[in-house]
Protein backbone atom coordinates (compact mmCIF):
# COMPACT_ATOMS: atom_id res chain seq x y z
CA UNK A 1 0.00 0.00 0.00
CA UNK A 2 1.46 3.34 -1.07
CA UNK A 3 2.27 5.94 1.58
CA UNK A 4 0.77 8.67 -0.63
CA UNK A 5 -2.64 7.16 0.07
CA UNK A 6 -2.39 8.53 3.62
CA UNK A 7 -1.74 12.14 2.70
CA UNK A 8 -3.97 15.14 3.40
CA UNK A 9 -3.54 18.91 3.42
CA UNK A 10 -3.70 20.67 6.78
CA UNK A 11 -3.67 24.49 7.13
CA UNK A 12 -0.83 25.43 9.46
CA UNK A 13 -3.06 27.52 11.69
CA UNK A 14 -4.93 24.36 12.78
CA UNK A 15 -1.82 22.89 14.43
CA UNK A 16 -2.41 23.52 18.14
CA UNK A 17 0.50 25.44 19.62
CA UNK A 18 -0.86 25.38 23.17
CA UNK A 19 -3.30 23.18 25.07
CA UNK A 20 -6.93 24.16 25.63
CA UNK A 21 -7.60 26.36 28.66
CA UNK A 22 -8.85 23.30 30.57
CA UNK A 23 -7.91 19.71 29.83
CA UNK A 24 -11.50 18.56 29.30
CA UNK A 25 -12.41 21.54 27.08
CA UNK A 26 -11.27 19.91 23.82
CA UNK A 27 -13.66 19.07 21.02
CA UNK A 28 -14.20 15.43 20.12
CA UNK A 29 -15.21 13.96 16.78
CA UNK A 30 -17.28 10.82 17.29
CA UNK A 31 -16.74 8.36 14.42
CA UNK A 32 -18.82 5.21 13.86
CA UNK A 33 -16.46 2.87 12.08
CA UNK A 34 -19.28 0.62 10.88
CA UNK A 35 -21.33 3.31 9.16
CA UNK A 36 -18.60 5.91 8.61
CA UNK A 37 -20.85 8.57 10.12
CA UNK A 38 -19.57 11.20 12.51
CA UNK A 39 -20.85 13.69 15.07
CA UNK A 40 -19.27 16.81 16.51
CA UNK A 41 -19.12 16.38 20.28
CA UNK A 42 -17.07 17.60 23.24
CA UNK A 43 -14.60 15.52 25.23
CA UNK A 44 -16.48 16.40 28.41
CA UNK A 45 -19.35 14.30 27.01
CA UNK A 46 -17.23 11.15 26.94
CA UNK A 47 -18.76 9.50 30.05
CA UNK A 48 -22.28 9.94 28.62
CA UNK A 49 -21.21 8.25 25.38
CA UNK A 50 -19.94 5.06 27.03
CA UNK A 51 -21.98 1.89 27.57
CA UNK A 52 -20.88 1.72 31.17
CA UNK A 53 -19.12 -1.66 31.11
CA UNK A 54 -15.98 -0.78 29.12
CA UNK A 55 -12.45 -1.53 30.22
CA UNK A 56 -10.58 1.74 29.66
CA UNK A 57 -6.84 1.14 29.20
CA UNK A 58 -4.48 4.05 29.95
CA UNK A 59 -0.77 4.54 29.24
CA UNK A 60 0.81 5.85 32.45
CA UNK A 61 4.18 6.71 30.87
CA UNK A 62 5.67 9.92 32.22
CA UNK A 63 7.47 12.28 29.84
CA UNK A 64 11.06 13.09 30.70
CA UNK A 65 12.41 16.64 30.28
CA UNK A 66 14.49 15.07 27.53
CA UNK A 67 16.00 18.19 25.90
CA UNK A 68 19.26 19.29 27.50
CA UNK A 69 21.43 22.26 26.52
CA UNK A 70 25.09 22.23 27.44
CA UNK A 71 28.58 23.41 26.56
CA UNK A 72 31.28 21.47 24.75
CA UNK A 73 34.42 20.98 26.81
CA UNK A 74 36.56 18.89 24.47
CA UNK A 75 37.67 15.25 24.55
CA UNK A 76 39.19 13.20 27.31
CA UNK A 77 42.92 12.67 26.98
CA UNK A 78 43.55 9.09 25.91
CA UNK A 79 46.99 8.91 27.51
CA UNK A 80 49.53 11.23 29.16
CA UNK A 81 51.25 11.74 25.80
CA UNK A 82 48.02 13.12 24.32
CA UNK A 83 47.24 15.65 27.02
CA UNK A 84 48.61 18.46 24.91
CA UNK A 85 46.20 17.50 22.12
CA UNK A 86 43.10 17.91 24.27
CA UNK A 87 40.53 20.14 22.58
CA UNK A 88 38.89 23.00 24.44
CA UNK A 89 35.69 23.88 22.65
CA UNK A 90 32.90 26.11 23.85
CA UNK A 91 29.99 25.68 21.44
CA UNK A 92 26.44 25.11 22.70
CA UNK A 93 25.15 21.57 22.27
CA UNK A 94 21.59 20.24 22.34
CA UNK A 95 21.19 16.68 23.58
CA UNK A 96 17.79 15.06 23.00
CA UNK A 97 17.45 11.83 24.96
CA UNK A 98 15.70 9.07 23.01
CA UNK A 99 16.17 5.83 24.97
CA UNK A 100 17.68 4.72 28.25
CA UNK A 101 20.14 1.87 27.67
CA UNK A 102 21.52 1.42 31.20
CA UNK A 103 21.45 3.40 34.43
CA UNK A 104 24.03 5.93 33.17
CA UNK A 105 23.90 5.35 29.41
CA UNK A 106 21.43 6.80 26.92
CA UNK A 107 20.88 6.96 23.21
CA UNK A 108 20.43 10.57 22.14
CA UNK A 109 20.30 12.95 19.23
CA UNK A 110 23.10 15.50 19.51
CA UNK A 111 23.30 18.81 17.65
CA UNK A 112 25.62 19.78 16.08
CA UNK A 113 26.23 16.05 15.72
CA UNK A 114 28.85 16.09 12.98
CA UNK A 115 31.29 18.02 15.14
CA UNK A 116 30.88 15.80 18.19
CA UNK A 117 33.59 13.12 18.23
CA UNK A 118 33.65 9.98 20.34
CA UNK A 119 35.18 10.88 23.68
CA UNK A 120 33.98 14.48 23.65
CA UNK A 121 32.28 15.80 26.77
CA UNK A 122 29.39 18.17 27.39
CA UNK A 123 28.65 19.99 30.65
CA UNK A 124 25.12 20.99 31.65
CA UNK A 125 23.97 23.69 34.04
CA UNK A 126 26.88 24.89 36.14
CA UNK A 127 28.80 21.68 35.50
CA UNK A 128 26.80 19.48 37.87
CA UNK A 129 25.97 17.05 35.05
CA UNK A 130 28.44 15.75 32.46
CA UNK A 131 27.96 13.59 29.37
CA UNK A 132 30.56 11.82 27.26
CA UNK A 133 30.03 10.60 23.69
CA UNK A 134 30.66 6.83 23.68
CA UNK A 135 29.64 5.88 20.13
CA UNK A 136 28.09 7.13 16.92
CA UNK A 137 25.02 5.40 15.52
CA UNK A 138 22.69 5.61 12.54
CA UNK A 139 20.43 8.55 11.70
CA UNK A 140 22.40 10.95 13.89
CA UNK A 141 22.08 8.93 17.08
CA UNK A 142 24.87 8.97 19.68
CA UNK A 143 25.38 6.78 22.72
CA UNK A 144 26.32 8.90 25.74
CA UNK A 145 27.30 8.26 29.34
CA UNK A 146 26.13 10.66 32.06
CA UNK A 147 27.97 11.40 35.28
CA UNK A 148 26.64 13.46 38.16
CA UNK A 149 29.07 16.05 39.54
CA UNK A 150 27.04 16.98 42.60
CA UNK A 151 25.16 15.23 45.39
CA UNK A 152 22.09 14.61 43.21
CA UNK A 153 21.41 11.59 41.03
CA UNK A 154 21.68 11.68 37.25
CA UNK A 155 17.88 11.43 37.03
CA UNK A 156 17.38 14.35 39.42
CA UNK A 157 19.80 16.52 37.45
CA UNK A 158 18.06 15.67 34.17
CA UNK A 159 14.68 16.46 35.73
CA UNK A 160 15.93 19.84 36.95
CA UNK A 161 18.01 20.90 33.93
CA UNK A 162 16.01 19.39 31.09
CA UNK A 163 13.37 21.00 28.91
CA UNK A 164 9.99 19.55 27.91
CA UNK A 165 10.46 17.77 24.54
CA UNK A 166 7.64 19.44 22.67
CA UNK A 167 7.05 18.00 19.19
CA UNK A 168 8.74 19.77 16.24
CA UNK A 169 5.43 21.10 14.90
CA UNK A 170 4.93 23.18 18.07
CA UNK A 171 6.80 26.27 16.97
CA UNK A 172 7.78 27.83 20.29
CA UNK A 173 10.14 27.18 23.19
CA UNK A 174 8.78 25.11 26.04
CA UNK A 175 7.27 27.02 28.96
CA UNK A 176 6.94 26.20 32.65
CA UNK A 177 3.26 25.30 32.15
CA UNK A 178 4.24 22.56 29.68
CA UNK A 179 5.79 20.56 32.52
CA UNK A 180 2.26 19.96 33.80
CA UNK A 181 0.15 20.10 30.63
CA UNK A 182 2.38 17.82 28.51
CA UNK A 183 1.77 15.06 31.08
CA UNK A 184 -1.38 13.07 31.69
CA UNK A 185 -2.91 13.36 35.16
CA UNK A 186 -2.14 9.65 35.66
CA UNK A 187 1.51 9.78 34.46
CA UNK A 188 3.65 7.69 36.83
CA UNK A 189 6.44 5.80 35.10
CA UNK A 190 9.30 7.95 33.70
CA UNK A 191 10.79 6.96 30.37
CA UNK A 192 8.80 8.54 27.53
CA UNK A 193 10.18 11.33 25.33
CA UNK A 194 6.74 12.18 23.93
CA UNK A 195 3.37 12.27 25.63
CA UNK A 196 0.61 9.70 25.04
CA UNK A 197 -1.46 12.65 23.87
CA UNK A 198 -4.96 11.14 23.82
CA UNK A 199 -4.70 10.99 27.60
CA UNK A 200 -4.00 14.70 27.96
CA UNK A 201 -7.73 15.46 27.86
CA UNK A 202 -8.56 13.50 31.01
CA UNK A 203 -9.03 15.03 34.43
CA UNK A 204 -9.24 13.10 37.69
CA UNK A 205 -12.93 14.05 37.88
CA UNK A 206 -13.73 12.58 34.46
CA UNK A 207 -11.89 9.36 35.32
CA UNK A 208 -13.94 9.09 38.52
CA UNK A 209 -17.15 9.73 36.58
CA UNK A 210 -16.25 6.95 34.15
CA UNK A 211 -15.60 4.54 37.01
CA UNK A 212 -18.84 5.53 38.76
CA UNK A 213 -20.75 4.45 35.63
CA UNK A 214 -19.42 0.91 36.07
CA UNK A 215 -16.45 1.13 33.71
CA UNK A 216 -13.18 -0.43 34.74
CA UNK A 217 -9.79 1.21 34.19
CA UNK A 218 -6.32 -0.25 34.10
CA UNK A 219 -2.87 1.09 33.29
CA UNK A 220 -0.04 -0.15 31.14
CA UNK A 221 3.27 1.56 30.33
CA UNK A 222 4.67 2.18 26.86
CA UNK A 223 7.69 4.48 26.62
CA UNK A 224 6.74 6.70 23.71
CA UNK A 225 9.83 7.28 21.56
CA UNK A 226 10.90 9.71 18.86
CA UNK A 227 9.82 7.21 16.24
CA UNK A 228 6.27 8.42 16.78
CA UNK A 229 7.25 11.63 14.90
CA UNK A 230 9.36 10.06 12.18
CA UNK A 231 7.87 10.26 8.68
CA UNK A 232 7.60 7.19 6.49
CA UNK A 233 10.51 7.41 4.04
CA UNK A 234 9.63 4.36 1.93
CA UNK A 235 7.17 4.48 -0.97
CA UNK A 236 5.00 1.71 0.48
CA UNK A 237 3.94 0.78 4.00
CA UNK A 238 5.18 -2.76 3.53
CA UNK A 239 8.75 -1.45 3.04
CA UNK A 240 8.67 0.70 6.18
CA UNK A 241 11.04 -0.37 8.95
CA UNK A 242 9.08 0.27 12.13
CA UNK A 243 10.65 1.61 15.31
CA UNK A 244 10.40 -0.40 18.53
CA UNK A 245 9.15 0.88 21.88
CA UNK A 246 9.42 -0.75 25.31
CA UNK A 247 6.18 -1.53 27.10
CA UNK A 248 5.04 -3.32 30.25
CA UNK A 249 1.71 -4.91 31.10
CA UNK A 250 1.28 -5.75 34.77
CA UNK A 251 -0.27 -9.02 35.89
CA UNK A 252 -3.28 -7.08 37.18
CA UNK A 253 -3.80 -5.27 33.87
CA UNK A 254 -3.38 -8.48 31.87
CA UNK A 255 -5.98 -10.22 34.05
CA UNK A 256 -8.49 -7.39 33.54
CA UNK A 257 -7.96 -7.32 29.78
CA UNK A 258 -8.41 -11.08 29.43
CA UNK A 259 -11.50 -11.01 31.63
CA UNK A 260 -13.08 -8.16 29.64
CA UNK A 261 -12.58 -10.06 26.38
CA UNK A 262 -14.01 -13.25 27.87
CA UNK A 263 -17.07 -11.37 29.14
CA UNK A 264 -17.64 -9.57 25.85
CA UNK A 265 -17.04 -6.10 27.32
CA UNK A 266 -15.47 -3.48 25.03
CA UNK A 267 -11.79 -2.69 25.53
CA UNK A 268 -11.26 1.02 24.99
CA UNK A 269 -7.70 2.09 24.24
CA UNK A 270 -6.78 5.63 25.23
CA UNK A 271 -4.29 6.44 22.49
CA UNK A 272 -2.43 4.66 19.73
CA UNK A 273 0.36 3.73 22.18
CA UNK A 274 -2.11 1.55 24.09
CA UNK A 275 -3.32 0.01 20.82
CA UNK A 276 0.23 -0.84 19.83
CA UNK A 277 1.09 -2.43 23.17
CA UNK A 278 -2.11 -4.50 23.43
CA UNK A 279 -2.07 -5.68 19.83
CA UNK A 280 1.66 -6.45 19.94
CA UNK A 281 1.18 -8.48 23.11
CA UNK A 282 -1.76 -10.33 21.57
CA UNK A 283 0.20 -11.06 18.39
CA UNK A 284 3.09 -12.46 20.41
CA UNK A 285 0.83 -14.74 22.46
CA UNK A 286 -1.03 -15.88 19.35
CA UNK A 287 2.29 -16.78 17.72
CA UNK A 288 3.01 -19.00 20.74
CA UNK A 289 -0.42 -20.59 20.59
CA UNK A 290 -1.42 -18.97 23.89
CA UNK A 291 -5.15 -18.36 24.37
CA UNK A 292 -4.61 -15.27 26.52
CA UNK A 293 -4.96 -11.89 24.85
CA UNK A 294 -2.46 -9.75 26.79
CA UNK A 295 0.32 -11.38 28.78
CA UNK A 296 1.98 -9.73 31.72
CA UNK A 297 5.61 -8.70 31.42
CA UNK A 298 7.96 -6.22 29.80
CA UNK A 299 9.01 -6.44 26.17
CA UNK A 300 9.33 -4.30 23.04
CA UNK A 301 6.59 -3.50 20.57
CA UNK A 302 7.79 -4.02 17.02
CA UNK A 303 4.38 -4.39 15.40
CA UNK A 304 3.49 -2.06 12.53
CA UNK A 305 -0.30 -1.73 12.34
CA UNK A 306 -1.68 -0.67 8.97
CA UNK A 307 -4.77 -1.59 6.91
CA UNK A 308 -5.19 -5.34 6.78
CA UNK A 309 -4.35 -5.83 10.47
CA UNK A 310 -6.79 -7.99 12.45
CA UNK A 311 -7.45 -6.43 15.84
CA UNK A 312 -7.49 -9.00 18.61
CA UNK A 313 -8.01 -6.80 21.68
CA UNK A 314 -9.05 -3.20 21.00
CA UNK A 315 -12.74 -2.45 20.33
CA UNK A 316 -12.84 1.32 20.81
CA UNK A 317 -10.18 4.02 20.43
CA UNK A 318 -9.78 7.54 21.75
CA UNK A 319 -7.06 9.29 19.77
CA UNK A 320 -5.83 12.69 18.68
CA UNK A 321 -5.43 13.69 15.03
CA UNK A 322 -2.22 12.50 13.36
CA UNK A 323 0.28 13.77 10.82
CA UNK A 324 -0.11 13.02 7.09
CA UNK A 325 1.72 9.95 5.79
CA UNK A 326 2.55 8.80 9.34
CA UNK A 327 2.55 5.38 10.97
CA UNK A 328 -0.12 6.59 13.41
CA UNK A 329 -2.46 7.66 10.62
CA UNK A 330 -1.93 4.20 9.11
CA UNK A 331 -2.85 2.66 12.49
CA UNK A 332 -6.15 4.53 12.88
CA UNK A 333 -6.91 3.78 9.23
CA UNK A 334 -6.45 0.09 9.98
CA UNK A 335 -8.93 0.45 12.83
CA UNK A 336 -11.65 2.44 11.05
CA UNK A 337 -10.87 2.27 7.33
CA UNK A 338 -8.66 4.62 5.33
CA UNK A 339 -11.48 6.26 3.37
CA UNK A 340 -13.56 6.85 6.50
CA UNK A 341 -10.62 8.31 8.43
CA UNK A 342 -9.63 10.66 5.63
CA UNK A 343 -13.25 11.76 5.21
CA UNK A 344 -13.48 12.42 8.96
CA UNK A 345 -10.22 14.37 8.81
CA UNK A 346 -11.57 16.43 5.92
CA UNK A 347 -14.61 17.29 8.03
CA UNK A 348 -12.42 18.10 11.05
CA UNK A 349 -10.38 20.52 8.93
CA UNK A 350 -13.51 22.20 7.56
CA UNK A 351 -14.95 22.43 11.10
CA UNK A 352 -11.67 23.98 12.36
CA UNK A 353 -10.70 21.28 14.84
CA UNK A 354 -7.28 21.72 16.44
CA UNK A 355 -4.72 19.10 15.37
CA UNK A 356 -1.88 17.04 16.88
CA UNK A 357 -0.49 16.79 20.40
CA UNK A 358 -2.20 19.75 22.06
CA UNK A 359 -5.24 19.52 19.79
CA UNK A 360 -8.70 17.94 19.82
CA UNK A 361 -9.52 14.25 19.72
CA UNK A 362 -11.57 11.52 18.06
CA UNK A 363 -13.59 8.71 19.63
CA UNK A 364 -13.73 5.79 17.19
CA UNK A 365 -16.06 2.93 17.98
Amino acid sequence: MRVEAFDYQLPGELIAQRPAAQREASRMLLLDRRSGGWEDRAFAELPALLRGDELVVLNNARVLPARLFGKRTGVHAQSPSRKSAREHLTGTVEVFLTRKVESEIWDALVRPGRKMAVGERVLFGGGELEAEILARGELGLRTIRFQSRNHQSIEANIERLGHVPLPPYIDRPDESSDRERYQTVYARTPGAVAAPTAGLHFTSAILEEIRSLGCETCEITLDVGLGTFQPIHSETLEERKIHSEAYEISANAAERIVRAKEEGRPVMAVGTTVVRALEDAAAKTAARGDAKHSPAGRTEANLFIFPGHTFRVVDCLLTNFHLPKSTLLALVSAFAGREQILAAYEHAIAARYRFYSYGDCMLIR
